[in-house]
């Protein structure tokens, strides 16, 4: 493969797998806006978070089997249509209830450039280079969220949040173009995988019994609904509690980014010295502690805008490096249903955080309290699922060095 056509494969799978956190955190600095021309509250906007997750989530599940029917590009063509046109319904919506059905509608649509772009890296990459092209790929899932919502923080102040949405829309069209002319067919459509309910769901269910699978794909997905609470309450807690504009919220917001993407970065290092179980455990601990001083500051009322930056700062941290150990260690153990056991963990995933995102919409309005305290009861199920779930592993699947799968007793 060229260098040249390599960069702009690279180029179309990034900006679909962008799509999804621009729409998550570029309207994030408009909820108080969003809020006053719909007549509702800030809280209630954020349910229009809660909606989008819960169709990422359903999508994931819907997605993996229509590609693997169908090749990669009509579904993704479909999606893609979908997603424009609920934008552009987003950006002309009157009423808070078809706003937050509109986002349900834009995220089921976002879904298909997600999976889509995980599919074709298998498809069109050597086995050698996917570790490479996935390091790439998160390398723009992380830049998303500090340009996002620094954008979105800009656009709100300078245009009004209905911009947002017409960016969106734009963004888009330019992904659906990009990805029709520049892709190629990379896989022949399977006319053999039933799309009736029933095998897909005992697909999935095999999926399921593996203990490596539910031990660490739940621990993985509870702990990671403390980055999804923090992702809904930071427009109340930032700009209803703190006071501060959207401008200003947006950097706030890039600057947490900055926790996660770089604890995950360091995770590669230390890797080096450490098992991803020690990691995961470690990570866990720390969050623990971490979480406990939050949560006895904020009940005293002792944080000021700078202390709840740095508790969160720390937190995110924590999520960095557990966060991609818990996915490596729950996708290990399958080699032929990787398809289906990633779509079920991101599903998995995205259910839990939108849960935690909706507990967000009905408790935090004035404090940050009930905020920590979410984030706080996530981390402590999160560790005891990980020491109870361990102990029905009875081979455990590691990854060895070289993404070798390596088996353990």
């Amino acid at each position: 493969m060229t260098t040249k056509k390599y960069i702009k494969l690279i180029l179309i799978l990034g900006s679909l797998t962008a799509l999804g956190p621009f729409s998550i955190d570029m309207y994030l600095p408009g909820f108080s806006d969003i809020a006053k021309d719909l007549n509702t509250t800030v809280a209630k906007v954020s349910m229009s978070l809660s909606s989008y997750f819960i169709g990422i989530s359903a999508g994931q599940l819907l997605y993996g089997p229509l590609l693997d029917r169908f090749g990669r590009k009509k579904p993704l063509f479909v999606g893609l249509m979908v997603y424009i046109l609920a934008s552009l319904g987003c950006a002309y919506v009157t009423d808070i209830d078809s706003f937050i059905l509109l986002r349900f509608i834009q995220a089921i649509g976002s879904c298909a450039a997600t999976v889509a772009s995980v599919a074709m890296v298998r498809d069109l990459f050597p086995v050698k280079d996917i570790p490479k092209v996935f390091s790439l790929l998160m390398l723009v899932l992380g830049l998303s969220p500090m340009l996002a919502p620094t954008i979105g923080g800009y656009v709100t102040e300078d245009y009004g949040w209905h911009t947002v949405f017409f960016i969106l829309m734009f963004m888009g069209i330019a992904i659906l173009l990009a990805s029709q002319i520049g892709l190629p067919n990379s896989y022949k459509p399977d006319t053999t995988i039933s799309l009736k309910p029933k095998p897909i769901i005992s697909n999935f269910l095999k999926v399921l019994k593996e203990p490596q699978f539910y031990t660490y794909a739940f621990t993985g997905a509870i702990a990671f609904s403390g980055l999804f609470t923090y992702v809904a309450a930071s427009p109340i807690i930032f700009m209803d509690i703190y006071h501060v504009d959207a401008k200003t919220y947006g950097w706030i917001f890039a600057f947490m980014s900055v926790s996660f993407i770089g604890s995950s970065q360091l995770n590669s290092v230390l890797l080096k010295k450490f098992s991803s179980e020690q990691m995961i455990f470690g990570a866990l601990i720390l969050q623990s502690i971490v979480s406990i001083v939050f949560l006895v500051l904020s009940l005293n009322n002792l944080l000021g805008l700078y202390e709840t930056i740095a508790m969160l700062f720390v937190f995110l941290g924590c999520l960095g490096v557990s966060n991609p150990n818990t996915a490596g260690l729950t996708m290990a153990p399958f080699a032929k249903n990787a398809g289906s056991a990633s779509a079920l963990m991101g599903a998995i995933q995205l259910g839990l955080g939108s849960i935690a995102s909706f507990a967000v919409g009905i408790f935090v309005k004035d404090s940050v309290a009930p905020m920590v305290l979410i984030m706080t009861i996530t981390t402590f199920v999160a560790f005891i699922v990980l020491n109870i779930g361990k102990r029905f592993i009875k081979k455990k699947v590691e990854l060895g060095s070289g993404d070798d799968v390596a088996i353990v007793h």
